[in-house]
């Protein structure tokens, strides 16, 4: 009871400082919010995969790839004789990105730690090779124009929306019996199994979910850019939702916010601040990564938890 009413609390203080926010920050600040915003969806969904299940996988960006272009080519086509709004696209795009992740789930079922992760590391690297592949359908080198220019602050309230309802469904999926089918696999298979988890079908479950929220994210990163295009979904990408995770905790969503603001935020304070060399930049951001897991090796999550402990304790709440 404790540690939902500490969960509870942060969640209302984080919900009210994103909305306050809409109507102090200038529309340039708003839009790096909605960045944070797919950022912390992205995260999320990685996290339900590896921070709850123990799956490793260095591949979401190629799964924020196809929720983007799925939004991005209903958005600008008639599909079955209908003009598709962007919303309209999102869960759509969520569908065919969980479809995405069931079938890379599969095969991944026979797969665990680094030889998993070297097999969503080439998924990361064959998909954006596809779209360039076949132009004819994907535009190619030239990507998907929208032809949308939305406001920062239509960009930031729409995707924080749509941040929102996703969190409340990771959330409502990771309470109850699907949460802990997850967290027993990924504390041991073999005792999942003698408590009659399908290993099978919660990895693939898992696989699938994380994808789909991958997906969102893309669809909102497309929005955001204005055009669907190869170059914004690389390797680099599915890295920085990986560090995203680690930073903020793995296995625990009160610290998705903080890894979303630390993975996206991070170049852009950096790029303002350092400049001094030409690879000064990517070198600070490294070790400033490396100082982070090293002083807080259980993520901002943990850093959280110990310092709500004795408040709550306190407080006498329990």
């Amino acid at each position: 009871m404790r540690g939902f009413a500490i969960r509870l609390a942060l969640f209302c203080l984080a919900a009210g400082v994103i909305a306050l926010l809409a109507t102090t920050m200038s529309d340039y600040h708003q839009l790096q919010g909605a960045g944070i915003a797919y950022f912390f969806v992205a995260i999320l969904g990685l996290n339900i995969l590896t921070g709850y299940t123990g799956q490793i996988s260095l591949g979401h960006g190629a799964f924020m790839l196809i929720g983007g272009y799925t939004s991005a080519l209903f958005y600008t086509h008639h599909y079955l004789g209908h003009h598709w709004s962007f919303t309209e696209t999102i869960p759509i795009a969520a569908a065919v990105s969980f479809a995405a992740g069931v079938i890379a789930g599969i095969p991944a079922l026979r797969l665990r730690g680094v030889y998993l992760a070297l097999a969503t590391f080439s998924g990361a690297l064959v998909v954006p090779a596809l779209v360039r592949k076949f132009s004819h359908f994907t535009g190619g080198r030239a990507g998907i124009q929208l032809y949308y220019y939305p406001t920062g602050h239509y960009l930031y309230v729409y995707s924080w929306t749509v941040a929102g309802i996703v969190f409340v469904l990771g959330w409502l999926c990771l309470r109850g019996r699907l949460g802990r089918a997850f967290r027993a696999i990924r504390d041991s298979d073999i005792a999942a199994v003698s408590s009659g988890v399908n290993l099978a079908f919660y990895k693939t479950l898992a696989f699938g979910i994380s994808a789909a929220f991958a997906g969102v994210a893309g669809s909102l990163l497309v929005l955001g850019a204005g055009y669907a295009h190869p170059d914004e979904f690389t390797l680099l990408l599915s890295l920085r939702l990986l560090i995203g995770v680690v930073v903020g905790g793995l296995g625990a969503l009160s610290g998705v916010l903080i890894g979303a603001i630390f993975v996206y935020m991070l170049p852009l304070w950096i790029h303002d601040y350092v400049t001094h060399a030409q690879n000064a930049p990517t070198i600070v951001q490294g070790v400033i990564v490396i100082l982070v897991v090293i002083l807080l090796p259980l993520g901002f999550a943990g850093l959280l938890r110990r310092i709500a402990s004795p408040i709550a304790n306190r407080f006498g709440v329990g």
